[in-house]
């Protein structure tokens, strides 16, 4: 999105950055790729939301396929993932704050977008949750497993609400950078609190959780 103001755009960068090192993290913890799989997952987890953002908006080419920047920030954030996967792989908590990180930045900043192309209030907060989660469940997908969105801690949640915070402030005129940080924050924070005191939105009836720690850190 390189029309975007240029904060907002670094703030993009920054989430691209964290989603590539969690998803190539993941691909270390949970699957044990090779330097290609990792690599390969990290950049997927990194892009993906916003290809399907950019689809859905009619936005084509992808933003993540004609600004190189997008690439070299994901490439490089699945390297520096794979190069430290030795001393990180074995600690649950950054994969789930970088993966809190892109989640948050990427629902604000999907359903800004969204906004800023003429969409109402509430096709912005669809496509800024699906912006926020869609690469981690493609990232799920390919590692077969149930995408986190389906199943854990607050997950879409939050994501709609970052979203939905980002579109109340620009119907009353007021969507700028700092509400976009407000909105972020919210949306972090939620998940987080999800992830520590393993919070979860309703569940069906006499449903119980399956045992064994949550997949989201890739333990198996």
């Amino acid at each position: 999105m390189a029309t975007e103001p240029p904060l907002l755009f670094v703030l993009d960068l920054a989430g691209t950055f964290a989603f590539a090192l969690n998803g190539a993290l993941t691909a270390v913890r949970a699957v044990r790729l090779d330097i290609v799989g990792v690599i390969t997952l990290g950049m997927i987890t990194a892009l993906g939301g916003g290809a399907v953002r950019d689809f859905l908006l009619d936005a084509l080419p992808p933003a993540t396929f004609v600004d190189l920047r997008y690439l070299a920030v994901a490439a490089a954030g699945a390297l520096i993932a794979f190069g430290l996967s030795f001393r990180l792989e074995r600690l649950a908590m950054p994969i789930n704050v970088l993966d809190a990180i892109g989640l948050s930045v990427f629902a604000v900043l999907g359903a800004h977008k969204a906004l800023e192309l003429g969409f109402g209030v509430v096709q912005a907060v669809i496509v800024g949750t699906i912006t926020g989660v869609g690469g981690g469940t493609i990232r799920d997908v390919l590692i077969g497993r149930i995408p986190t969105v389906l199943r854990s801690e607050l997950y879409a949640v939050p994501a709609v609400i970052g979203a939905a915070g980002i579109a109340a402030a620009h119907s009353v005129g007021h969507d700028n950078l700092v509400t976009a940080l407000g909105a972020a924050a919210v949306c972090f924070v939620i998940r987080m609190l999800g992830v520590r005191f393993d919070l979860h939105a309703p569940r069906p009836p006499g449903h119980r959780r399956p045992d064994g720690p949550d997949d989201s850190t890739g333990d198996r």
